[in-house]
């Protein structure tokens, strides 16, 4: 029986951060053995990350990664290979302004940071902002219009007191008929646009791939991966994983610091 019948998915979708990659930012030599076999043997895999495009390409290119890469929550879909934007999805700018000044009448001032719209797109920092990440491509502005004066994929919203989870069920209660808000990571509470979830981009790369949700498999570690788990045919949480996430994945597998990835697809490949 070749590699090809044996594996019983034709997409494998996962998150970088806190999946893919380790506490290191780094791939394991594991994982991209275990990819590669798996591509080998006909399956597709597809990058779904909450980062825009510039702050994911660098890693798609040191990875030599030439396919569809699923960024921005969902906003964009990006062809690796051709460094080129297939889709994006943007705010709309007044309302996301009215949402986070109807959230901060709730729990009084946020910081706030943007993430600029295109391939090149920055993320604007506002005053008080703490960044919390690799050396990635931000720009600090001392004038608040500043964060609305492009257009934007997303705002970043941070309290001075309430924690993550605290923050995130604040805003979806105050605001979550106006955007989606995800909690995407430790201090990364997003606004989103209406209704964009990651399953959004990866229903729409699947589809360029003319591969269905029930031959997908998906590993992620925070609630922003829940839809995506939810419209695979598979879902996997990492071990490390937000407790919200393992309470709806059919898997838990082992850390993104100990080949989890690699071990779930390993398994399969077994047969």
């Amino acid at each position: 029986m070749s590699p090809a019948s044996l594996l019983p998915f034709r997409l494998i979708a996962t998150d970088l951060d806190g999946t893919l990659l380790r506490s290191d930012g780094t791939v394991s030599g594991r994982t991209r053995e275990a990819l590669a076999a798996a591509t080998a043997a006909g399956a597709a895999h597809i990058v779904v990350t909450g980062r825009a495009v510039p702050w994911t390409r660098h890693i798609l290119d040191a990875l030599d990664y030439r396919g569809l890469a699923v960024c921005g929550q969902g906003a964009q879909v990006y062809h690796a290979g051709e460094h080129r934007l297939l889709t994006s999805v943007t705010m709309d700018r007044q309302l996301a302004g009215i949402a986070v000044a109807k959230l901060e009448a709730e729990v009084g001032p946020l910081a706030l940071a943007a993430s600029r719209d295109g391939l090149d797109g920055k993320v604007v920092l506002g005053p008080g902002y703490e960044f919390q990440g690799y050396e990635l491509p931000v720009v600090a502005a001392t004038d608040p219009a500043e964060l609305w004066s492009a257009p934007l994929t997303k705002v970043y919203v941070q309290h001075p007191t309430l924690g993550d989870d605290e923050l995130t069920r604040m805003a979806r209660e105050t605001v979550g008929g106006l955007v989606d808000v995800v909690l995407a990571g430790a201090g990364i509470v997003e606004l989103l646009p209406l209704g964009l979830t990651k399953a959004t981009g990866l229903s729409l790369a699947a589809r360029r791939l003319g591969v269905k949700a029930a031959q997908t498999i998906s590993f992620g570690d925070m609630p922003n991966d829940i839809p995506m788990l939810a419209w695979s045919g598979h879902g996997v949480a990492m071990a490390n994983a937000h407790d919200e996430l393992k309470a709806v994945a059919q898997e838990i597998a082992a850390s993104n610091d100990h080949d989890g990835i690699a071990l779930v697809i390993e398994k399969l490949l077994a047969g």
